[in-house]
């Protein structure tokens, strides 16, 4: 197994990534609530940086220029940072509270940049407790996290190849703070309708697209994956054989996996989860009946570059 893809075994960190989780959705509120609106809810996806997570630059409250607000996995504090240079740190300590942190971050925003509110009610999560109010997350091991940003980039960079060559529209990788996955979208250019009519769903499913993407593990499934679904998926779409061998479909998902462990086994892990990435990207587009020249692009016909 190589050790530049490390292991992250689900439930030995699940209380780090918990905590971790939290601390994304503040990050992820703050730029809902002051990005300009997107397609498919794009502005409010964060990135995973060379340092962790981050937003894109996030127009000021008060009018004084940009901030960006990051979760630093290198140093473990999470910062705001100003566009004119003014930065303010906040510690990611081993039994610091979300709430604490949320806080912290909060208010050194309003201090570089002006007023700002978010709604503090966590999103997709077993949880409820507000951002601002939750105490029972504090667990944060700075080894732990510093693991799962190794394993994160690499799954980001593979994403980022599949992506590349992709003539059509297409999301840049997205760091999801909801679901706290890391995910790229290619698009048909057609539209599709949502399937439930909440606020994300109807907004982040309106078009038809392949995503693939890669989450850490969560009660649902625990452990590292990456995953691919296409939407709308018509019949057909479930049970294909994809590449690598070890690649499968989950039914209770509604999606393609190929376990982290399994990338990891692998001779070579970075060939073994674009296999699967493109893969599943050529099988959604055959069945769901995508232009062939479009699709053919994802794998780089023509060449990317001349």
């Amino acid at each position: 197994m190589s050790a530049e893809w490390p292991a992250l075994p689900y439930e030995e960190w699940t209380a780090t990534c918990d905590t971790l989780h939290l601390h994304t959705q503040v990050l992820g509120k703050l730029a809902a609530t002051l990005a300009p609106p997107g397609p498919e809810l794009q502005h409010a996806a964060l990135r995973l940086t060379a340092r962790g997570w981050e937003t894109a630059p996030l127009p000021a409250p008060d009018g004084s220029g940009a901030l960006v607000a990051a979760l630093d996995l290198r140093a473990h504090e999470a910062l705001v940072e100003h566009s004119d240079g003014r930065v303010r740190r906040i510690a990611l300590t081993p039994d610091r509270a979300v709430a604490d942190v949320t806080r912290d971050l909060l208010a050194a925003v309003r201090e570089l940049a002006g007023p700002v509110e978010i709604d503090p009610v966590p999103q997709e999560t077993p949880w409820t407790t507000p951002l601002d109010e939750d105490r029972e997350h504090a667990t944060y091991s700075p080894a732990q996290a510093a693991t799962y940003f190794a394993a994160a980039t690499r799954a980001a960079l593979v994403l980022a190849e599949l992506r590349a060559p992709y003539r059509g529209r297409s999301t840049p990788v997205n760091a999801w703070w909801g679901s706290f996955d890391l995910a790229v979208s290619l698009y048909s250019g057609l539209p599709a309708d949502p399937p439930a009519l909440d606020f994300i769903t109807r907004n982040a499913m309106d078009a038809q697209e392949v995503a693939v993407g890669w989450w850490p593990g969560d009660p649902s499934h625990p452990g590292a994956a990456f995953y691919a679904y296409a939407h709308p998926a018509p019949d057909g779409f479930a049970g294909a054989a994809l590449s690598p061998a070890a690649a499968r479909w989950d039914a209770t998902l509604g999606e393609y996996l190929l376990e982290w462990d399994d990338v990891r086994a692998a001779p070579d892990p970075r060939t073994a989860a674009l296999d699967f990435a493109r893969s599943a990207v050529r099988h959604a587009c055959e069945v769901c009946g995508w232009d062939p020249v479009l699709a053919g692009s994802a794998e780089g016909r023509p060449p990317p570059v001349a």
